[in-house]
Parts: C-alpha cells; structure tokens; sequence
C-alpha cells in the first residue's frame, strides 16, 4: 500500500490539470530525482506532447466560459488520465494491484474535475476576467506544489490533497445553492415587474382578459 499515498495525491492533481501531473512526474523521472516514475512518463515524445497541451490549457483556463468548455472537453480525459497514471506507478511499484490503483486514481480525478468544473461556472457568473485569471494560476500553483511535495513526502501530501478535495465539495455545494437561490429571486422579480406592467392603469386589456 506504500503507492496509494502517491497515487492519490496524482488523482486528485489530473482533475484539475492532467497535463501538468504528466509532465512533471516525467520531468522528475527523467532528471533522477524520484525512481518511482515508470519510464514511459519520462519518453520524450510523452513530454513534449504533455508540455505542449499544457501550455493550451494554461491558456484556456483563463480565459472566462471558454475554461467551461475546455472543462466539459476534458470530463473524460482528466479521470481517464489519472487512472492512468495511477495504474503506471503501481506498477512500477508492485505494491499494489493496477486495477485498484487506476480506481482510486480515476475517482479521484473525477471528483477534484467535477470541483474545478463546478467552480468555474460559479466563477463565470462574474462579469470580470480577474478571478478567472487568479483562479487558474491558483490551481496551477497548487498542482505543482502538491505534486512536487508528494515525490519527497507521499503521505502527507496525501492528508492535503484529501482535505483541499473535501473542502473543494463543500464549496462546491455551497455555490450551487446560493446560485440557484439567486436564480429564483431572479425570476420572481422578473415575474413581479411582468405582473406590474400587465395591471399598469391605461394599459390596454387584451381580449380574452
């Protein structure tokens, strides 16, 4: 069980920004630094093709609605990437079964990208740029970060990523409910002033009313 720290620290870091989670465990591998990487992370053509869709996403993530659609491109390639690359490193290992390590990779994943996702949205409902921009760059930050932090220190990289996972749901729930709050209020006005303006004085009446 010693690689189920890794991997989901690995699952959570794919739904937010799987490409990122590619390159730099190849990166790692490649220059030395961890033996746990497998070596097709590390193959050139894999982190070229892994820098390269980063620097799109990087790009798409900031900017407003467009992060959604990019975000609804990836529902399937974030978990799919984690269970992947969850898979890869217990089997590098051995300690543990593929098939375990590539559910709990590609949960995981799937839960940290329905939070990114649901944020996004949340976030989008703002008409500025800014928080989109200071959002992104928190979560490429982050993503480095805990990843960078889970080669030396797997377990404890491990109890953050699960609290920032949780917290992350919480949040998520909590937007979900203040906007669908606000949708409400919305239409209610919205059906008060078309009351008002139907019983204005002088307004003419239509046939049947």
């Amino acid at each position: 069980m010693s690689v189920l720290p890794l991997v989901f620290t690995s699952g959570w870091a794919s739904g937010i920004n799987a490409y990122a989670v590619v390159l730099l465990f190849g990166i790692f591998g490649a220059t030395g630094l961890t033996d746990e990487v497998p070596e097709s992370l590390q193959r050139t053509d894999v982190l070229i093709a892994a820098g390269v869709l980063f620097l799109c996403e990087a790009v798409a993530d900031k900017i407003p609605y467009v992060d959604s659609v990019w975000d609804s491109v990836h529902t399937v390639i974030r978990p799919v990437s984690g269970a992947v690359v969850g898979a890869l490193l217990a089997g590098q290992s051995g300690s543990l079964p593929e098939l375990a390590a590539g559910a709990v990779g590609g949960s995981t994943a799937l839960m940290s990208h329905f939070v990114k996702a649901g944020t996004r949205m949340a976030i989008n409902t703002s008409p500025e740029p800014f928080s989109n921009v200071a959002m992104s760059t928190a979560e490429d930050l982050g993503v480095a970060g805990i990843v960078t932090f889970a080669i030396f220190n797997p377990e404890v990289a491990a109890i953050i990523a699960a609290v920032l996972l949780v917290l992350g749901l919480l949040i998520l729930g909590f937007l979900a409910h203040r906007i669908r709050r606000f949708r409400r209020r919305r239409a209610q006005r919205r059906e008060e002033r078309r009351m008002a303006v139907a019983e204005a004085p002088g307004r003419p009446r239509s046939p049947g009313g």
